[in-house]
């Protein structure tokens, strides 16, 4: 079960500066991601690169990427550093391995979607109507390679903020259980809209959740960091699928997929991440975490 007092994770090195009350974390979490996104979208949309989902467009999602999570990010990391004048090691960023740590969770990030997009073409949701079609285009190789950069940021960036530093300053202050639940109320909140059926709001859920059992049980950010980076560039461009309800309008590295049957099926506009198929997955990936923690680990405690 979730440590149900207050503790320090990922490292027990002391903060040297003031770290905010438990209370203010979220609404700080909200600062460090609104400050940078908010004159980005303005910009964006007075370029014609932000749409209704979000940025659109290889150009828009590059972009946007690199600006507005690189802000954010640069804000955490600040502020961690000269505010709570605390180690990074304290909000996951450990050290060694960090590097073959984010590689690792990459890799299993790609093997995670594959299998998503493939249990549901075996379940009847997809038709497969082209197969590797980005190979017939240096530019668009170009542009693939271009995303995994992009995307290493953004997935990287959210981790920080979400399973990094809102979750270790709320657990120092209150719990981990606390940390927990805030860091994953703040994270669906930004990525909630009106038009989201109940499917994809249990899968953002469910995914924090699971993002969170995963940094806990490791004791590091790193692997996290690399599975939501390794998902989001696969699911963007293996298969001409929209991520989060965004397109990237590039040609399939693996195989073009048209969605067919019911949304809670495909996703719909939603992409694979409202499915059933991904329902099942986090749910699953949680259970077992959850349930092989290691004693002594900050989720085998009370």
């Amino acid at each position: 079960m979730l440590r149900m007092n207050s503790r320090a994770i990922y490292s027990p090195e002391p903060h040297r500066g003031w770290l905010p009350w438990g209370a203010l974390a979220p609404f700080l979490a909200l600062l460090f991601v609104l400050v940078p996104i908010i004159p980005t979208v303005i910009w964006f949309s007075r370029l014609g690169l932000f749409g209704r989902e979000g940025p659109e467009g290889f150009e828009g999602i590059a972009l946007y990427s690199l600006l507005a999570f690189t802000g954010t990010g640069l804000l955490v990391l600040g502020w961690t550093h000269f505010v709570e004048k605390r180690p990074l090691a304290t909000i996951g960023l450990t050290r060694p391995g960090g590097a073959k740590t984010f590689t690792r969770g990459h890799l299993i990030g790609c093997a995670s979607i594959i299998a998503v997009i493939l249990a549901t073409w075996i379940a009847g949701g997809y038709l497969a109507t082209a197969y590797a079609p980005a190979w017939q285009s240096a530019g668009s190789l170009l542009k693939i390679v271009t995303l995994l950069f992009c995307f290493a940021i953004q997935g990287s960036v959210e981790e920080i903020v979400f399973r990094g530093w809102m979750l270790s300053a709320v657990a120092r202050k209150f719990n981990v259980a606390w940390g927990v639940g805030l860091s994953t109320f703040i994270f669906c909140l930004l990525h909630f809209n009106p038009g989201l059926n109940w499917l994809v709001i249990l899968n953002l859920v469910l995914y924090s959740l699971f993002a969170c059992t995963w940094a806990l049980k490791r004791n590091t950010l790193w692997g996290i960091m690399g599975w939501h980076a390794g998902w989001n560039w696969l699911l963007a461009t293996g298969f001409q699928l929209p991520v989060t309800g965004i397109d990237v309008k590039l040609p399939a590295l693996i195989a073009a997929m048209v969605p067919q049957g019911s949304d809670y099926l495909t996703g719909g506009g939603q992409g694979p991440e409202g499915s059933i198929a991904c329902t099942i997955l986090f749910a699953g990936g949680f259970i077992y975490l959850l349930k092989t923690a290691k004693a002594g680990s900050h989720l085998a405690n009370r």
